[in-house]
């Protein structure tokens, strides 16, 4: 099975925050309201300036996908 990118995640424990997760490495979900991440990979082996960068664009890419997954329910 193919998965996407990015998927929306939604709990009603949780139902003031916004959770986006990333299903490719590196693993992670992210909750938009407060930018909070769970890992679910190991990057203690990776260099921090690559994944620094890598986090950052990410973090914004995650960002755009809800923006547009939300415009399309409008």
């Amino acid at each position: 099975m193919e998965l996407p990118k990015f998927l929306l995640a939604d709990n009603n424990n949780f139902p003031e925050d916004i959770f986006v997760l990333h299903t490719e490495f590196p693993r992670f979900l992210i909750n938009l309201k407060d930018d909070e991440i769970e890992w679910f990979e190991d990057l203690s082996g990776e260099r921090e300036d690559d994944i620094t960068d890598e986090v950052s664009n990410l973090i914004e890419s995650a960002s755009k996908f809800y923006d547009e997954q939300v415009k399309s329910y409008d």
